[in-house]
């Protein structure tokens, strides 16, 4: 009878022991699929980001181009005014 009782015992344990596998199981693929969807937004940020870095530099880039152009400009029309004060 001790024998029944125990082995009914260790067959529930065995029976408690798989559901919990199996939870585990289940917990673990739900963390792998948000730790992907996690990476895969990080990648598209990333993305995001790089792509907006360089607008940025791109744009920078013709900023300081006109500044320089406008700044020339300037020395030029400060230059023609000196020389026609300069003749009068």
């Amino acid at each position: 009878m001790a024998d029944s009782s125990e082995m009914e015992y260790f067959q529930r344990r065995i029976q408690e022991l798989e559901e919990k596998v199996d939870q585990l199981r289940l917990s673990r693929r739900v963390l792998m699929n948000l730790v992907e969807k996690v990476e895969r937004e990080k990648t598209f940020f990333l993305t995001k980001l790089e792509k907006e870095n360089r607008k940025l530099h791109k744009d920078n880039y013709k900023y300081a181009r006109w500044l320089l152009k406008k700044n020339k400009q300037i020395v030029e029309l400060q230059t023609r005014l000196e020389r026609q004060s300069g003749s009068n």
